[in-house]
């Protein structure tokens, strides 16, 4: 069995602000987000791409619900949804970047400026803020 720091997370071996959790996924918020409310939604179980997730409709179920509760959750006018196989991929866990857009919000191209909540309260409001958005959709 793989371990890594999604695997951690998803065991509950490490702490994250988690945004939902099922039998199929778990979402958390990025803890290097591009803007606040960038979620990563990752399979429960390990799969290091998406040739190697089995069963691709559940987990992109959850993924598509997530993208509307970051929209609603953040007050976005949309959202970007990006996903890295291998390359360019940090943790070899599968994982869906779900991230909050608005008109003139400065990401260009494929350079993207990192950031970080100002406090665990920020982000805990953040996570519960698309948690709520996800039960309401």
């Amino acid at each position: 069995m793989s371990t890594d720091l999604f695997c951690e997370i998803v065991a509950g071996e490490r702490p994250a602000f988690m945004v939902h959790s099922d039998e199929v996924a778990v979402s958390f918020l990025d803890s290097r987000p591009l803007f606040k409310g960038h979620v990563l939604v990752v399979p429960r179980r390990h799969a290091e791409t998406l040739a190697d997730l089995p069963d691709v409709g559940p987990f992109f179920e959850r993924v598509q619900a997530m993208a509307r509760a970051v929209e609603h959750g953040m007050a976005a006018a949309g959202t970007f949804v990006a996903m890295n196989n291998r390359v360019s991929q940090s943790v070899p866990h599968l994982h869906v970047h779900v991230v909050p857009r608005n008109r003139k919000d400065g990401l260009r191209g494929f350079f993207w400026p990192r950031t970080r909540y100002a406090s665990d309260e920020e982000a805990l409001a953040c996570a519960a803020a698309i948690a709520r958005a996800l039960v309401q959709a």
